[in-house]
């Protein structure tokens, strides 16, 4: 039943899914995720976890990732609107240590896909957001690493409103910098 528009983004492993709505009187309905589609996109991971979480304004998540048993991710917003990033860890790559951002929100029913190899965050544009993704491998306790959200190596743009600092949790102030970060 349900198509999805692919786009890769400029940074190889990284993709913006456009799934069908189908929209009338009664509300709308979407297929988030279908296997077929996904393997016929070129897309053909195997997702063994779902996850959510539900956040105010300003809490910023990130950028996590697992060392020895990195995740692929695909993300959406349920209710909403975040700004979900991606920074690219992978030493072999010519993206090494860049980033793409994306908007997320309920009305545009966008996801994004994140290959193992990524810092990923994101952060909470709406009064609240919740905040739903797939996970490639089961988390870990013990093997996650982050990156420091304000790196100023990576430099990302996050959408912050004049002196707005961004609410994070203790974990995600004791990250490093790129430079000091795990590579993959």
């Amino acid at each position: 039943m349900g198509k999805i528009k692919v786009t890769p983004c400029p940074i190889e492993g990284l993709y913006v899914i456009e799934p069908e709505v189908h929209v009338d009187a009664r509300g709308y309905f979407v297929e988030t995720y279908n296997q077929r589609d996904f393997q016929a996109a070129g897309l053909d991971m195997v997702f063994v976890q779902d996850n959510q979480s539900k956040s105010s304004k300003g809490v910023l998540r990130g950028l996590h990732y697992q060392k020895q048993f990195p995740q692929g991710k695909l993300v959406r917003v349920l209710r909403g609107a975040v700004f979900d990033v991606a920074v690219d860890l992978r030493t072999a790559s010519k993206t090494y240590g860049q980033w793409f951002g994306v908007e997320l929100t309920e009305d545009n029913k966008k996801q994004f896909y994140v290959s193992p190899g990524f810092a990923h965050g994101f952060l909470v544009m709406s009064d609240e957001a919740e905040f739903a993704y797939k996970v490639t491998d089961f988390y870990h306790p013990g093997d996650e690493g982050g990156l420091a959200w304000d790196d100023p190596e990576i430099g990302v743009a996050w959408p912050l409103e004049a002196g707005q600092t961004p609410i994070l949790s203790e974990r995600d102030t004791k990250w490093g910098g790129l430079k000091d970060t795990f590579k993959f």
